[in-house]
């Protein structure tokens, strides 16, 4: 049992969509990441996410909508809703992710930001 640094971690890596894992808690993975542009739609069939803003600001997009996320705030994604997290004005946003272990990165959706393994740091 140690604290953690999410700055620190965030420090260690500069790839955009590639989420590291920092913790596992039960059969949940914590995990974070750098945004910068446009994700990919997709959803998740099976498993919520909870993305916190740690810097920038996270635009959520839904179809019928877009929801802003601020530093320090969370939005919970449920279950099978199409989503496309992005950012705007070429700014790095950081985020923390909690999921299901289990959880695919972009769902049933195979795209080149796609990524099958997360690094542990």
């Amino acid at each position: 049992m140690k604290t953690i640094n999410l700055q620190e971690k965030h420090a260690q890596f500069n790839k955009h969509w590639h989420p590291h894992q920092i913790a596992v808690v039960n059969d949940m993975q914590v995990l974070l990441a750098k945004l910068k542009g446009e994700f990919v739609w997709h959803s998740h069939k099976h498993e919520d996410e909870l993305f916190q803003v740690i810097k920038g600001t996270l635009y959520m997009q839904f179809r019928n909508r877009t929801e802003v996320v601020k530093e320090g705030e969370i939005i919970v994604v449920p279950k099978g809703v199409e989503h496309c997290p992005m950012t705007k004005n070429e700014e790095e946003v950081h985020i923390l992710l909690f999921e299901k272990s289990t959880t695919a990165h972009t769902g049933d959706v195979t795209h080149d930001l796609t990524q099958t393994t997360y690094p542990k740091i």
